[in-house]
C-alpha cells in the first residue's frame, strides 16, 4: 500500500530534478563552458558557472517536469492507460517543455543541429540512469516487503517444538 503524497513529497522531487540538473549543468560549464560561451545563454558565464536566470529556468522545468509526472501517474486523470502508455505521453510532455524552454530562453541555437543531437543523447541517457535508479529502488523495496512479510508469517505461525 502507498501513503498518500504531500506537498513535501513533490517538493522534494522537484528539487532532487533540479539539483540533478545542476550537477550536470555545472560539469558541462567546468568541460565545454569556455568553447560555448558565445553560443547559448546557459553557458554565457563559461567555465565560471551558471547565470542565475538560468538556474530558476531549470527550478521552473523541474517543477513542470513532476507536474507532468503527477498528470500522467496519478489514476486521478488516466485511469485506463497502461503504464507504458503513460511513460510516453510524461517522456512526449517532457520533451515539449524543455523544447519550448530551449527555444524561448535561447539555450542553445534552435537552428544548430548538432546541438539538438546532443540535447537528445543528454535526455535519453538521463531517462536511462532515471530508469536505473528506480528499477533499483523498487527492487530494494520489494526486497523489504518480502523480508517483512516474511517476518510476519513466522510470528504467526506456531512452533512446534
Amino acid at each position: 500500500m502507498e501513503r498518500n503524497k504531500n506537498i513535501f513529497d513533490y517538493l522534494a522531487q522537484v528539487l532532487t530534478i533540479f539539483g540533478f540538473s545542476m550537477l550536470i549543468l555545472n560539469l558541462f560549464c567546468i568541460v565545454f563552458g569556455d568553447s560555448a560561451q558565445g553560443l547559448s545563454s546557459m553557458f554565457a558565464l563559461g567555465s565560471l558557472g551558471i547565470p542565475v536566470e538560468i538556474a530558476f529556468q531549470y527550478l521552473v522545468i523541474s517543477t513542470l517536469i513532476v507536474g507532468s509526472r503527477f498528470l500522467f501517474f496519478s489514476d486521478r486523470f488516466f485511469q485506463k492507460m497502461s503504464v507504458p502508455l503513460r511513460t510516453v505521453c510524461m517522456l512526449g510532455s517532457v520533451l515539449f517543455i524543455t523544447a519550448a524552454f530551449i527555444i524561448r530562453f535561447q539555450w542553445f541555437p534552435a537552428d544548430l543541429w548538432q546541438a539538438w543531437a546532443m540535447f537528445f543523447v543528454c535526455f535519453l541517457l538521463s531517462f536511462l540512469c532515471s530508469y536505473l535508479v528506480m528499477l533499483l529502488k523498487e527492487k530494494a523495496e520489494n526486497r523489504k516487503l518480502k523480508e517483512a512479510l516474511d517476518r510476519l508469517k513466522e510470528k504467526e505461525t506456531p512452533s512446534h517444538e
